[in-house]
């Protein structure tokens, strides 16, 4: 039988926020022999190929004995060394397959090497604390950072320091925003007030731009229209969550974001009666953190009420935020068409 949402209260330690540094079941199988370039968006094909001379580029600092810190001794500052190398940053708008690419760098680098969202990678601070997390990573030869935006000025200098201390360890660094590096936190907070640490986090990257519509909405309905409760509970499967919308919002309240991961843990589908429009921001960001493990674990979604399309309210969808917005439409809609049978995994 389905159960509920507020029945899960999970709690993680260290050992597990490090372990899961890897990509989301979705992407397990994912190399870049299986990203589809679109022969009209060429910057997808080069792409491809700059990641793979970059994870080249990784193998052959491992096999010239490069110790801690991976390329550290080819790349780190010092008397006669070179600065740590450019990391790699994947822009473009949704669904043009930027996961995809990022999880098959991260599957074709040398160990030891780490996976992790933004948000995944700010908790881990928060758990570990700076001193730590450093301490952890520096040893790595890659960290793939997908999902890179900065929501406040905090966030802005936290990830400045960290990616200049892995960096300047000969870490290679991979992100994937829909924002440039130079534009973060643009529209959120006074970013000209945070420019030096922005422009860092810039000069750290080489930029390769991804062009291209969302794969998850080629030649498709914009979203399957809503079910009725009574088609919600019938459909959602035994080892899912079947709640009011209302009841998981206020649960999600309850439990750190960081935890999200663990909510879902051996859920096989999720149903929420009762979708209405959210206009209150704190929640429409925890719904985002939500959908992004929903759609990292490839979990169904059944509605009823307002399309999932909806889930936003349109004053949300215009305003500073509307990236993360947009990415979580875009998101639940795709699952929502796999609960339908309407659509197959794809690029991510």
């Amino acid at each position: 039988m389905p159960t509920s949402i507020t029945t899960r209260r999970p709690h993680l330690d260290r050992e597990r926020l490090l372990r899961e540094l890897v990509p989301p079941p979705r992407f397990d199988a994912e190399r870049f022999s299986t990203y589809r370039p679109d022969p009209a968006q060429p910057s997808q094909a080069a792409a491809v190929q700059r990641l793979e001379e970059y994870a080249a580029e990784l193998a052959s600092a491992a096999g010239n004995g490069s110790g801690g810190g991976g390329l550290g001794r080819l790349f780190r500052r010092g008397s006669g060394g070179r600065a740590a190398p450019k990391g790699v940053y994947l822009d473009g708008g949704f669904g043009v397959g930027k996961t995809h690419l990022l999880a098959s760098l991260w599957h074709a680098a040398p160990e030891p090497k780490a996976f992790g969202t933004f948000v995944e990678l700010t908790n881990l601070v928060g758990a570990l604390g700076f001193s730590e997390t450093v301490e952890a990573l520096q040893g790595y030869r890659l960290v793939c950072i997908d999902e890179f935006e900065l929501d406040d000025p905090g966030d802005t200098v936290l990830m400045a320091t960290l990616l200049t201390r892995l960096a300047e360890a000969g870490v290679g660094l991979a992100a994937t925003s829909n924002t440039l590096p130079g534009a973060l936190g643009e529209g959120r907070f006074a970013a000209e007030d945070f420019l030096r640490e922005i422009q860092k986090l810039a000069d750290r990257f080489e930029v390769l731009t991804i062009d291209g519509e969302d794969y998850r909405h080629r030649g498709l309905a914009p979203s399957p229209p809503p079910l009725s409760d009574e088609e919600v509970s019938a459909r959602v499967t035994d080892d899912g969550l079947c709640d009011n919308f209302d009841d998981v919002i206020r649960h999600l309240a309850t439990v750190h974001p960081s935890r999200y991961h663990a909510l879902l843990d051996g859920v096989g589908s999720v149903g929420w009666q009762g979708v209405h429009p959210v206009s209150d921001q704190m929640v429409a960001l925890r719904l985002v953190v939500l959908a992004d493990r929903l759609y990292d674990n490839d979990i169904p979604v059944y509605a009823s009420g307002h399309p999932l399309g909806e889930v936003f309210t349109p004053e949300l969808m215009q305003g500073g935020y509307r990236k993360k917005y947009f990415r979580a439409v875009s998101r639940l809609t795709a699952l929502a068409r796999e609960g339908a049978g309407e659509v197959a995994h794809g690029m991510g």
